[in-house]
């Protein structure tokens, strides 16, 4: 990589975008993806692509990267119109695309899966020495301190980050193209990835950046571009946006109008459907004395919005997973309705009416392969068996009641979850659980990884289950969420409940001193 460029930026004379994309369209069955789509990236800029899920950002990066082929339109790159029809071509005139879900082969070294198929050799062998010292040079470019030995298995999320970066740049890429790059980083981790972007952008790499956090884009990016609905809804230089400017052209609504909830609904004398006293648990696979859950008590009443905060390592899944059965604890009483119940497994709390939207939908919350209608019914299927074989009728009228009901975007009920976006597999997670009328529904980050708009109707969701008598216990890493949408917010830290706050009497400061450890509160007694 070369030192910083003269770059000619977008609107100054003479200057030629890197990639103009325009009027792209692309349908699959029942589905019109892109409709006559527009996008420009200029050298040395940052382009940010903003949409809901399923409003055809992936889709027009597939087929800007070759995996797609459009059905109409232009793409016109570096200069000259091409036609991209392998992601092998993409490559090779410059584009590189980083994926969400990396695609690095994790028993190999850092080296092997920078050049994994473009091995540097002499005389019919792989030059390694070579190999490391490229894939060296190219870190130090990025300022990451990474040995091209390390096995890559071996590596925090963040470090294959990199390794997925340095192998981009690898190709001599021109445009690298970064979807949803920071969900599964720390903030220092994010730092770190949006002065590399800045790197990129003053050695006069193009970049698109694509995100559902909106904070992420006005340090780095240039101008943003909107997709709602596979159409350009908008495009906006950063200096002139907003979030809330965004958010309406994304969603057609103010970003105010993201949280549903506007007040108690609930009876706070009423007695509690859920209560946990004194849950307590040792030990992890890693260490056998640390504590995970410290005399964790708490209630949850019919209709109440609990919110659950705390830092990543707080304990906050511990105790879903304990409450679900999903994990074990060393002591401590579950009671529903007053009286204690032993809960050793999933199906004990199904049985008791406890409801879990697990954190990781995708591995614990669904079967990909399965259709719309399969995964909603999983649950509940003993309610629908008649002489040992499963009513189809009944199972077709469940699901597409909670189809329509939550307005589950499919194009049939026997789509696989696999093709839904990542809003519409959360509902249909969401789905199952109301098929079974729970008492209790503990929902763990309900939003995690899907846009606002998607955001706004899981947010409807959980104020409609409220109003209808259900008890929720809401974990969330984000603040406005927590804050906009609880009665009642619990703080952990250290696998401690330190604080039960009104929501009247919280803000993001008093849970952030919570969370860190800086104040503490005597918590620790049923709510």
């Amino acid at each position: 990589m070369t030192g910083e460029v003269q770059i000619a930026r977008r609107g100054e004379p003479g200057a030629e975008p890197l990639l103009r994309m325009t009027g792209i369209d692309k349908s699959f069955p029942g589905v019109h993806a892109l409709d006559q789509v527009d996008i420009t990236v200029y050298r040395g800029e940052c382009l940010a692509l903003i949409g809901e899920n399923g409003a055809g950002k992936s889709t027009l990066m597939k087929i800007l990267s070759g995996v797609y082929q459009p059905e109409g339109g232009e793409i016109v790159f570096d200069g000259r119109p091409v036609t991209l029809d392998n992601p092998r071509q993409a490559q090779d005139i410059g584009i590189s695309i980083i994926y969400q879900e990396f695609n690095l082969m994790p028993n190999l070294t850092v080296a092997e899966n920078v050049y994994v198929g473009r091995e540097p050799n002499s005389g019919g062998f792989v030059n390694r020495r070579q190999m490391e010292a490229n894939t060296r040079q190219l870190l130090d470019a990025l300022g990451v301190r990474l040995d091209p030995k390390a096995i890559v298995r071996d590596l925090s999320v963040a470090e294959q980050q990199m390794v997925e970066i340095a192998k981009a740049l690898s190709t001599n890429a021109k445009l690298v193209i970064m979807d949803e790059p920071t969900s599964a980083l720390t903030d220092r981790e994010v730092e770190n990835l949006l002065a590399i972007v800045k790197t990129l952008k003053a050695r006069g790499l193009g970049v698109i950046f694509i995100t559902h956090r909106l904070d992420e884009i006005f340090p780095i990016c240039d101008w943003v571009t909107v997709l709602r609905d596979g159409r350009n809804a908008g495009e906006i230089p950063i200096a002139e946006a907003t979030p809330e400017a965004i958010v309406r052209m994304m969603v057609g609504r103010n970003i105010e109008d993201l949280y549903e909830k506007t007040g108690a609904v609930f009876d706070p004398a009423s007695a509690p459907v859920l209560e946990v006293r004194g849950l307590s648990r040792t030990g992890t696979a890693r260490d056998a004395s640390q504590i995970v859950l410290n005399d964790v008590s708490f209630a949850l009443r019919a209709g109440e919005i609990v919110g659950l905060a705390g830092l990543v390592g707080s304990g906050r899944t511990e105790v879903a997973r304990s409450i679900f059965g999903a994990d074990t604890f060393d002591r401590g009483e579950i009671l529903i309705g007053g009286q204690p119940v032993t809960i050793r497994t999933p199906r004990d709390a199904i049985g008791h009416g406890i409801g879990l939207v697990p954190e990781d939908r995708k591995l614990q919350g669904l079967v990909l392969m399965l259709s719309v209608r399969e995964n909603i019914t999983l649950p509940s299927l003993g309610d629908l068996v008649r002489l040992g074989f499963i009513e189809l009728g009944a199972e077709q009228s469940v699901a597409r009641r909670f189809i329509e009901a939550l307005r589950i975007r499919t194009p049939s009920p026997e789509q696989k979850v696999l093709n839904l976006s990542g809003g519409n597999q959360q509902k249909v997670v969401i789905a199952k659980w109301l098929a079974l009328q729970p008492k209790v529904l503990i929902l763990d980050e309900p939003t995690r990884g899907i846009d606002v708009g998607a955001k706004a109707e899981v947010h409807h969701l959980i104020a409609e289950l409220a109003a209808q008598g259900v008890a929720v216990l809401m974990i969330s890493s984000e603040l406005p969420e927590i804050l906009g949408m609880s009665d009642r917010i619990l703080v952990m830290h250290e696998g401690r409940i330190v604080a039960d706050l009104d929501r009247a009497d919280a803000t993001e400061e008093t849970i952030m001193r919570y969370a860190t450890g800086i104040d503490r509160a005597d918590a620790a007694q049923v709510a």
